[in-house]
């Protein structure tokens, strides 16, 4: 019997996580694929990528608007949990798939769990940083089924009282598409987004939203640190967690200078092709976590919002000031990279992501979950 999986999505960078695992399931004949795309793929400010999934071609995709304001995370929760309760009325889903600590991810966890609906959770039991890490343990607590990355975030499910045999060590998706033959070159992504750099490096920085109040003075010092180099930049915009809106209107101050080119988004696959052939990245992006690492470019981490995550990679990190930003900069050419040993998968996550839901146990997890103690 055709099994139906519903996506979650809310923003690119869940979405780059994701594609893979939708991908495969979506091209098999014993399941039939929904993405239910919310949050920032809306919002125009943010580039639309609604655009970027319907590029897919997937067979069901459903969008819905939830954005409210950014400073109401609340509303914005009470809103995606309407729209996507209503959805699954309609479809009738087997499994909503939900990744990260985002809260969309939170909303469909909900309406999974309160509805009979089995809900799996990719990359649960990681350290957020913010206001995400009581997302992301709260989804765990939801959720019936766990594709974790690593073997320290199976761990740290079983400490949170999760049964070993809903817990399913697949990698990290975003890895599959990373070394995949699939990546553009260089030349065409330059050509598509109109970059003229030979050399460059990468801007993400997001809001801490536990830091909202110093936002404004955190991102005067990063922008005047980067007016003041020397260097040509790719800037892509924030996500649009609360505190945004002070970085989008700092980089105003980017458009008419030459050495930047500023992105309110960047198709996936694109931004690994600028990533693997960046000088550095800096901010406080994930991006600089997870990704940067396996390509082994050197990295400027950004203050506390990547504090804790699982690092395998020699990460210069450095407080908000802008002299240290500075001092950072200044010595980013001659820093050595040093092999990354980073422990999230071979780039088969989504085969080993389709075996599972192949195996007829997965289906029969109990939908009353049980704490197990240690």
């Amino acid at each position: 019997m055709t099994k139906k999986i519903l996506f979650l999505t809310g923003t690119r960078a869940d979405f780059g996580k994701i594609k893979s695992l939708i991908t495969i399931i979506d091209s098999h004949q014993n399941f039939e694929v929904f993405v239910f795309v919310t949050g920032m793929h809306l919002q125009k400010e943010y580039g639309f990528t609604l655009i970027e999934i319907e590029r897919c071609n997937f067979k069901n995709v459903h969008s819905f608007e939830n954005n409210t304001h950014e400073t109401t995370m609340d509303l914005t929760l009470a809103k995606t949990i309407e729209g996507l309760s209503s959805y699954c009325k309609n479809v009738q889903p087997d499994l909503i798939v939900v990744h990260g600590d985002r809260v969309e991810t939170l909303a469909g966890a909900i309406v999974g769990s309160l509805n009979n609906i089995l809900v799996a959770h990719i990359e649960g039991g990681e350290l957020s940083g913010t206001v995400d890490e009581l997302i992301r343990h709260s989804v765990t607590k939801l959720s019936h089924i766990h594709f974790v990355s690593n073997k320290e975030a199976a761990k740290r499910l079983l400490q949170m009282g999760e049964m070993d045999s809903s817990i399913y060590t697949i990698g990290s998706p975003d890895i599959d598409i990373m070394f995949s033959d699939a990546l553009p070159s260089l030349e065409k992504v330059k050509e598509y987004y109109q970059i003229p750099f030979k050399q460059f490096g990468i801007v993400m920085f997001h809001p801490v939203t536990t830091e909202v109040n110093e936002m404004k003075e955190y991102t005067d010092n990063f922008v005047n640190a980067l007016l003041e180099d020397y260097r040509n930049y790719i800037i892509i915009y924030p996500n649009n967690d609360l505190g945004s809106k002070y970085i989008i209107d700092s980089y105003q101050e980017f458009k008419m200078n030459s050495r930047f080119r500023v992105f309110p988004s960047l198709r996936f696959e694109y931004f690994l092709t600028l990533l693997k052939n960046a000088q550095f990245i800096i901010g406080n992006s994930s991006a600089g976590i997870r990704e940067a690492p396996y390509y082994g470019i050197p990295i400027i981490n950004i203050g506390t919002r990547q504090q804790n995550r699982a690092v395998h990679a020699d990460i210069i990190n450095i407080d908000y000031a802008e002299n240290s930003i500075l001092s950072a900069l200044n010595s980013i050419d001659s820093h050595k990279i040093q092999n990354a040993n980073s422990d999230f998968g071979e780039g088969n996550s989504a085969q080993l992501f389709l075996e599972s839901l192949k195996n007829s146990s997965i289906w029969n997890v109990n939908h009353q979950k049980q704490f197990r103690d240690l």
